[in-house]
């Protein structure tokens, strides 16, 4: 049975812009009531605006890596609407550099965003999912959290563990109706590589070539409202250069980082 998603709310983190942005209008489209989080208010609004039935959706804007607004924007939100159906923990930084150059506190920022921000969300709001009898947590990792490639070491660990979590939370909280999925995207055409974190902690600043020729954010949020319609766990949305990588990965993980190897992704 298809989701109805006229009746869930969606609360979306990181949807000021790129793949939180595309996922807040289409599950608008859809008919879902969309709160959206992220730090810059006037982006938020702008989403917002873009979104089907705009004026029953909710902004909330905070840090995510402060507990203590995390709490407070929690609070704003059970003070607004009477639920949370899901949580859509999508926000999120990636790297363009070499493990050997890079300064262990940018890795300690990556995992701090990448990592802890997200589960210490999903812990704020599972006890009232749970009370209200079930509910959805979808975790935006990333096929670099699936293969390790070069100038995302940080990165690719931060979105593997982040896999790994959601894979033992759905373990340990099923009989509790909670359901959780992990979706995987590939390279796609947001500013993830501008926004990148370099080996002293600054942004790249630029598009990098890969990220520029990926699927729309458009086309990402498509595929990713379709699979999680028909209740899909574990979602990969990407060309089909890195679906074939996963699958080669499954086959013959030295195969595939000789192919890497050579390949000198950035």
């Amino acid at each position: 049975m298809k989701t109805k998603f006229k009746n869930l709310t969606i609360w979306i983190t990181g949807a000021s812009s790129g793949l939180g942005a595309a996922l807040s209008i289409a599950f608008a489209k859809k008919g879902a009531t969309i709160i959206l989080s992220g730090r810059d208010r006037q982006k938020l609004e702008a989403v917002k605006d873009k979104c089907k039935r705009s004026h029953k959706h909710i902004v909330i804007p905070f840090d995510i890596t402060d507990s203590k607004q995390a709490r407070k924007a929690y609070q704003l939100i059970k003070a607004q609407t009477s639920k949370v159906d899901w949580l859509i923990n999508n926000a999120g930084i990636s790297q363009r550099s070499l493990i050997m150059e890079t300064e262990e506190e940018v890795e300690r920022q990556i995992m701090e965003i990448d990592y802890f921000a997200q589960t210490r969300l999903t812990r704020l709001i599972l006890p009232d999912m749970i009370t209200q009898g079930g509910g959805r947590i979808v975790m935006i990792s990333s096929v670099a959290g699936l293969l390790g490639t070069q100038y995302r070491g940080a990165y690719g660990a931060a979105k593997a563990a982040l896999h790994m979590w959601a894979n033992s939370l759905r373990a340990e909280l099923h009989d509790k109706g909670i359901e959780v999925a992990t979706v995987f995207p590939g390279f796609i055409q947001t500013n993830i590589s501008i926004n990148a974190l370099t080996a002293d902690g600054s942004p790249q600043g630029t598009m990098d070539e890969a990220t520029n020729a990926g699927l729309t954010a458009t086309e990402f949020a498509k595929q990713v409202t379709k699979a999680l319609s028909k209740g899909e766990e574990y979602i990969i949305v990407a060309g089909s250069k890195e679906k074939l990588a996963t699958r080669v990965n499954r086959v013959s993980p030295p195969k595939l980082y000789k192919l890497i190897r050579e390949s000198q992704v950035k």
